[in-house]
């Protein structure tokens, strides 16, 4: 091992060698800047999974091991989640994918059964951390439909579509020689198939008497040492489920007619009693109104009242629209308990695993499609316990994502103090159920936080750490907007058919906790975090018209002012948004109208995130707005930034200003690398849902972007202004009326697709989703306007331009055709002043190329160390402020200051800058691409994240082929590269990301989060953080016989199985199935515990499970000692009874 980890090294060296070999020409290798120390190397990474959150997609079945107290849900693909108390989950999945018909533990074994649609057998062993199968059986000539597995019991019972029943040895899964064959359980009469196999079950008080339960109707009591059939009950519905009372001598049947039969054993002519739940009353010779099928049917007795029968389905077909319902039976009383989804299983759980005792339950778990409910039977009303699990990431639609590693310490109690207030009321006061297994032991200390938005405008918050997961708070942006109460009064928007309030990007600041949101309705909301309620009369507004339309060449109608060159001090321009108001033009053409309504009334709002400023993009000349691609916010600054397919925009939130409101074309000035040409004949805006309005070669600023900005945005429009709206309200008439309503539609849906910045390139083909086409830049000049957006956008303070001697606050703005264009940004110095003086925004005229969209950017020091953005710290925004507080406040500056703005003048800072394609370095102020590597040539990368582990730095990207990749910084040489997860669909790509310390997360399905670490340390420290589900526990005592039952035989009536279904059975037919080891015997427990904390783990389980059984024989060694005692004292008195009886008195 240490030879191989010495090559490593010395790959990585030839590998930083051929990096430098291939960094820029420009680069100076005397400079200091580039002998930065790494200690990265490849041995510090490897990839694997954590664990997964969220509710089982798609569920299929359910099992629960009553003495464990552990709970596992089987899905449609092949995965099994163990879910032990809070914060003990574990996942496992079948390799071959298919569906869980049925789960059964072993009870209180550590060990779990699974089959499958493709008829396979599994056993999991679950004393370990992360569970292995032991054995597999493939069943060749049959297809499985039910299992039994008897408590306390090895033999399995299968059942399958041809009626028969096998029995395998769950220790050894192997098949006996012993078969029930569905031709001797029927009636030799019988000339019909009586279906596959539905139920199995043995008799509480007889465990030679097996219950058959087949398809048909047909029931057969079958007894296992005679071979035969004592009793068959025989009934015209179709059975679903069969359950027995606790004393063995009824049962009950439920049917597809919506009818409940129960039976007595010895009386198999007719049911002696036949129930429908939800039918009208039977009538004397008639048979009882259809209702819908009952599909599973449980009778729990209780020992001092009534039994319970516990049903799903059997609704009447006449209540159409009925949500699904669990019906609970408990003497004359029947509730009916109504769901929101649709009911998958129920199980109820009992106080004692022995089904020939009373059951005593006390609650009932609930599977739905897409949630777990688990109801009180103890307590009138059956309330709901509250579930502790984060199952509810999927409640509406997860639409992106965002991860964050070493938050503040003070952030989750915060955000969990103010989610708290959110919680309902009406629980169950009860502790929750399902409480077994124990925690792992988290050697990660450091707070996490994930970030979920969804498609009704909720945003969830998420405390992450130690590899958990638990609901810290939940915002709704909807709040702020009116919601349509008709169809005709639905949101002035075309650009999605629902879910009109759906998150699209989320920028956060965890320091200053400045919230910043953007929507798929082309709406941005800053929000400020507070403890105390509030009520906000209006919410204040701003809406922005990002689009232009192009100048007439021939006759301008607008005097064109020239934009600045890009050199090296061009004269600030400032700019202010235009006025915001709403109107159409005559013929009907939606015009400055944005597409949502936000409230005119007053909003109150909870303590936790506030409604600061609402900014929203309007329709222009008929067209709707465009999607916002890229979003960032600075809490230092009190600015936001947001950009489209368009342009880009610049607000001031402190001032409620726009600040920068310009097409990406006038962000270039003279500099712009394309040939542009304007499309002809039009003049006017081409129908395209990623395209940019058409500009002539010198772009231009037209008056009303280049006036100063006040305090106040909501002055009157200028005589100009009104001037120049006119011509183009013409221009709109003149020509706007060639393209119809069903182009805007066509558009409309065409921005629907273009949901993430990724999807808005130039070569993308909208109809293929497959991201397989290749991305080659030959396309032209016109293809390559149109579909130029703003990807990424990145607040720093750093050197804007080669002379540059200190660092200033700037935007870097980066585009889909791999421009990195730079903003200077000019703060006023003092708090008062910031209030009321304008932020001037001028182009510093530095223009970087890269090959493929922008994805990311990021600023290293002089040593390497990530560069965060200035911030502020948080303060309560409506706390009363004293005199002191005032002053204070006065004279401490609002832009804290970052690292970079107190470096010397001779210290550079380096600009690391991700593609699609490759990623750069840059070193500052010179401009000099000092390190360069192409990151893919036939793929191209998703997303790529700068982040911190082990005291350093690397940059982690995700490749749309499925490969995941680290390079060292500043020298991008690689450190890892794993082929792990191809792109298969959209939410994979929108919401994979990764964060510090070696994270990364995306969503697996709909509703669950998949967590990975690419950091060595965090693998070899999984085993001890994850949680144990098995931990000794003593098996209940078995029910007291009585001395009567005892006496006259009464009771449970033991089987010997083993002689029955062993050896002596004969030998099975070995076409039947086909034994499967498994990877979880010794070797497989061996590989997958590692490190020393996994072998004492081990070592700890042994001495556990020696002392129980150390401690079992002790016990039964007592029993018999004190048996031997009693019996030797009875003998005694016996014997001196008789001595001094005479001979004739016997």
């Amino acid at each position: 091992m240490w030879k191989f980890k010495e090559f490593r090294k010395v790959l990585d060296g030839l590998t930083a060698a051929s990096s430098s070999s291939s960094s820029s020409a420009s680069s100076q290798p005397g400079n200091r800047e580039v002998e930065i120390p790494e200690s990265l190397q490849s041995e510090h990474f490897q990839l694997c999974k954590t664990v997964r959150h969220g509710f089982p997609f798609e569920p299929s079945s359910m099992a629960f091991d009553p003495v464990q107290k552990i709970l596992a849900i089987g899905t449609n693909h092949g995965a099994v989640r163990l879910f032990g108390r809070p914060g003990v989950e574990c996942y496992c999945q079948h390799d071959s994918g298919s569906s869980v018909i049925q789960l059964q533990f072993l009870i209180n074994e550590g060990a779990l059964v699974s089959a499958l649609t493709d008829d396979t057998l599994h056993l999991w062993n679950l004393r370990q951390k992360r569970p292995a199968i032991l054995h597999s059986l493939k069943f060749s000539k049959e297809r499985i439909t039910f299992c039994h597995l008897p408590f306390q019991s090895k033999w399995l019972y299968v059942g399958t579509e041809r009626g028969n029943i096998h029995i395998i040895n769950v220790e050894m899964f192997t098949l006996s020689g012993y078969v029930i064959m569905w031709n001797k359980a029927i009636e030799l009469s019988s000339k019909s198939h009586p279906g596959p196999v539905v139920h199995i079950s043995d008799n509480p008080m007889d465990e030679g008497k097996l219950l058959i339960g087949y398809e048909s109707g047909t029931v057969v009591l079958w007894d296992l040492k005679s071979k035969r059939a004592d009793y068959r009950y025989t009934y015209d519905e179709a059975i679903h489920s069969v359950a027995w009372h606790h004393e063995g001598k009824q049962f009950i049947c439920s049917h597809s007619d919506g009818t409940l039969t129960i039976w007595n054993v010895r009386s198999p002519a007719k049911p002696i009693q036949t129930i429908v739940p939800h039918g009208k009353q039977i009538k004397d010779g008639k048979k009882p109104e259809p209702c819908k099928p009952i599909l599973k049917v449980e009778y729990k007795t209780t020992k001092n009242g009534e039994p319970f029968i516990i049903l799903s389905g059997g609704l009447a077909y006449d209540t159409a629209g009925r949500r699904p319902c669990l019906t609970v039976m408990h003497g004359k009383s029947t509730a009916v308990l109504e769901m929101d989804y649709q009911i998958v299983d129920f199980l109820t759980l009992c106080e004692t695993p022995y089904s020939n005792d009373f059951q005593e339950p006390y609650a009932v778990v609930v599977l739905l499609e897409q949630d777990l409910v688990v109801i009180d039977l103890a307590q009138n009303g059956y309330p709901i316990f509250e579930n502790p699990y984060p199952l509810s990431i999927h409640e509406s639609p997860v639409t992106c994502c965002e991860y964050f590693a070493d938050c503040p310490e003070d952030l989750i109690p915060a955000l969990y103090f103010v989610g708290n207030r959110q919680k309902r009321q009406g629980y169950s006061k009860k502790e929750w159920p399902i409480s077994g297994g124990n925690w792992g032991v988290g050697t990660q200390s450091y707070p996490e936080i994930i970030i979920t938005g969804h498609a009704d405008g909720s945003i969830k918050f998420w405390d992450a750490s130690a590899i958990t997961l638990q609901m810290l708070y939940k915002l709704k942006t909807a709040k702020v907007f009116e919601k349509s109460r008709n169809k005709e009064d639905k949101p002035s928007t075309d650009i999605v058919d629902e879910d009109p309030y759906a998150i699209q990007m989320i920028s956060w600041c965890p320091e200053s906790r400045i919230l910043c949101v953007a929507g798929v309705s082309a709406h941005v909301i800053i929000y400020r975090f507070s403890k105390q309620d509030v009520t906000t009369d209006v919410i204040p507004m701003l809406e922005v018209r990002l689009l232009y339309e192009i100048n007439d060449l021939e006759s301008p109608d607008i005097e064109q002012v020239p934009t600045p060159s890009g050199g090296p001090n061009p004269q600030p321009i400032v700019l202010q948004s235009h006025p915001s108001t709403s109107s159409s033009s005559s013929d009907g053409i939606r015009d400055n109208v944005p597409c949502l309504r936000v409230k005119s009334t007053p909003l109150k709002q909870s303590a936790g995130y506030q409604a600061e400023l609402v900014i929203q993009l309007v329709w222009v000349s008929g067209e709707p707005p465009q999607q916002i691609t890229s979003l960032a916010v600075n809490s230092a600054y009190g600015l936001v930034v947001f950009g489209n397919c368009n342009g880009i925009a610049m607000v001031d939130y402190i001032q409620k200003t726009v600040l920068l409101n310009l097409g990406t074309i006038e962000l270039y000035g003279s500099n712009d690398p394309y040939q542009r040409q304007p499309r002809s004949p039009r003049k006017t805006r081409q129908p395209s849902g990623a395209g940019l309005c058409d500009i002539n070669e010198s772009p231009t600023a037209s008056e009303d972007r280049c006036k100063s900005p006040t305090s106040g945005c909501g002055s009157p429009t200028s005589s100009d202004d009104e001037q120049a709206m006119k011509l183009f309200i013409e221009k709109v008439k003149s020509k706007g009326r060639k393209f119809s309503r069903a182009v805007a539609t066509d558009i409309a849906k065409m921005s629907r697709k273009l949901s993430l910045p990724t999807e808005l390139k130039p070569e993308l083909d909208v109809r293929d989703n497959s991201f397989s086409r290749s991305r080659s830049s030959s396309v032209t000049s016109i293809d390559k306007e149109s579909r130029e957006a703003i990807s990424a956008l990145h607040f720093c303070e750093t050197f804007t331009r080669k002379p540059d001697t200190s660092t200033s606050p700037c935007l870097w703005v980066g585009t889909t055709l791999g421009t990195v264009l730079v903003i200077v940004l000019n703060l006023p110095p003092g708090r008062d002043q910031r209030l009321v003086q304008p932020v001037i925004v001028s182009p510093s005229g530095t223009i970087l190329r890269l090959k493929g969209a922008i994805l990311r950017m990021a600023f290293l020091d002089s040593l390497g160390a990530i560069i965060p953005p200035a911030n502020e710290a948080w303060r309560e925004p409506n706390a009363p402020e004293d005199k002191d507080d005032k002053e204070r406040l006065k004279k401490r500056r609002p832009v804290s200051v970052s690292p970079s703005s107190s470096q010397e003048i001779s210290e550079n800072q380096y600009a690391v800058i991700c593609s699609e394609k490759q990623a750069k370095v840059i070193s500052l102020p010179s401009q000099n691409c000092i390190y360069k590597h192409n990151i893919t040539e036939t793929s191209f990368v998703l997303r790529g994240d700068i982040v911190s582990m082990s005291n350093s730095t690397c940059l982690a990207c995700f490749c749309a082929n499925g490969h995941i990749m680290t390079f060292s910084l500043p020298s991008l040489r690689p450190l890892l590269d794993v082929n792990y997860l191809p792109l298969t669909n959209m939410r994979i790509a929108r919401t994979f990301c990764f964060t510090n310390n070696g994270q990364a997360l995306y969503l697996v399905s709909p509703t669950e989060i998949q967590r990975i670490t690419y950091s060595q340390e965090t693998c070899e420290n999984l085993q001890e953080m994850l949680g144990e589900m098995f931990t000794p526990v003593e098996t209940p005592e078995a029910p007291n016989r009585g001395f009567f039952k005892g006496l006259f035989g009464g009771g449970a009536q033991s089987l010997d199985r083993e002689d029955l279904f062993g050896e002596t059975s004969g030998r099975p037919r070995p076409t039947v199935v086909t034994h499967i080891p498994g990877p979880g015997g010794m070797e497989g427990v061996k590989g997958a515990a590692t490190g020393v904390g996994a072998e004492l783990t081990r070592a700890r389980w042994a001495l556990d499970e020696r002392g129980q059984k150390l401690g079992e024989l002790e016990d039964r060694t007592a029993a018999m000692l004190a048996s031997a005692d009693s019996f030797s004292k009875h003998a005694h008195e016996m014997m001196t009874k008789c001595k001094e009886k005479k001979w004739y008195q016997f």
